[in-house]
């Protein structure tokens, strides 16, 4: 693939190229019998087959124990950024699987949870003035939901440096690239300087944004939390997230909204982004429902996939 790149005052090069990507999402807990790094790195080879061009691993951290959701806890409840689930392995496999993934011309992208840790993380034993708190000066989540976890508090000097260190760390390690956790609530100018760090050590790697919902961005601003747009997020983003139009295509899916709807807000994309926007086209991952679930039919499930596929930018 060709990558056409252009200069910014920060000093950050920006792909205009990365719309043919194909991002496979794994759970590395559910992917082969052991859920392992192991399981995944033998996987590659097919992988590599039905064309995929990055391997985009949800978070491959320890998870938390304290007020974890279920037996197992969820992996976005992280107890150490620079560490990996027993669970899976070694940062030795780890870093096998990565070779391996490089030899079959595949690029790695890791989970970057930067909004929010485990309640147990190694990070509220040695900072608990990193994060958000309550009247009795306890760490606490903004979102009511996310039990199992407590939310980093930005912007904090002393905390940037620790997480832009980690980054510098994993894309030293031969990572490739990020996708970051609700990157909508932290400040841009975070994303901005992480970007520009990271490229010290490593040029080229792939930056997507979990941009959120659009009622989310209004909600979080009304209770005066932070909430980037999309638009905002491309300062520093190469692709970000579809859900600011994911409402309508999912009610186009279900038959609740006409085709053309849908095809009239891919438009209203292409006209209020920077003219390198790149977005995640998906029928489905590991936060929405499967789209067997939404279709009506199998002929129809297999249609939006197909032209998620091969959607072009812009729709004439």
């Amino acid at each position: 693939m060709r990558l056409t790149w252009k200069e910014t005052k920060y000093g950050i090069r920006y792909t205009k190229n990365y719309r043919n990507l194909v991002i496979y999402e794994v759970y590395v807990r559910n992917h082969g019998p052991n859920g392992t790094f192991a399981d995944v790195e033998a996987d590659l080879p097919r992988l590599a087959g039905m064309g995929v061009d990055v391997v985009w691993f949800m978070p491959i951290h320890p998870i938390g124990q304290l007020n974890k959701k279920g037996t197992l806890g969820c992996p976005y409840s992280i107890l150490d950024y620079r560490a990996v689930n027993p669970e899976y392995g070694t940062k030795d496999d780890f870093a096998r699987l990565i070779a391996a993934a490089h030899r079959l011309g595949l690029k790695v992208m890791i989970d970057v949870v930067y909004n929010h840790t485990a309640h147990d993380s190694v990070l509220v034993r040695q900072h608990p003035d990193w994060y958000h708190q309550d009247a009795s000066g306890k760490p606490m989540t903004t979102v009511p939901d996310w039990s199992d976890v407590i939310d980093l508090k930005h912007p904090n000097e002393e905390l940037a440096l620790y997480l832009i260190t980690t980054l510098q760390m994993w894309a030293e390690f031969g990572v490739d690239g990020f996708r970051c956790d609700v990157a909508s609530l932290l400040p841009v100018d975070f994303w901005r300087r992480a970007r520009a760090a990271v490229a010290q050590v490593k040029p080229g790697v792939i930056w997507l944004a979990e941009s959120v919902h659009a009622a989310w961005v209004a909600h979080r601003r009304s209770v005066n939390l932070s909430g980037l747009s999309d638009g905002e997020l491309y300062q520093a983003f190469d692709l970000t997230y579809n859900y600011d139009i994911w409402p309508v295509w999912q009610a186009a899916v279900l038959g609740q909204a006409s085709v053309a709807r849908y095809l009239e807000m891919l438009r209203f994309q292409d006209a209020i982004y920077p003219d390198n926007f790149i977005k995640l086209r998906c029928v489905e991952n590991h936060d929405q429902m499967r789209i067997m679930r939404l279709a009506p039919s199998l002929d129809q499930a297999l249609a939006w996939t197909a032209l998620r596929s091969v959607q072009p930018r812009r729709v004439s």
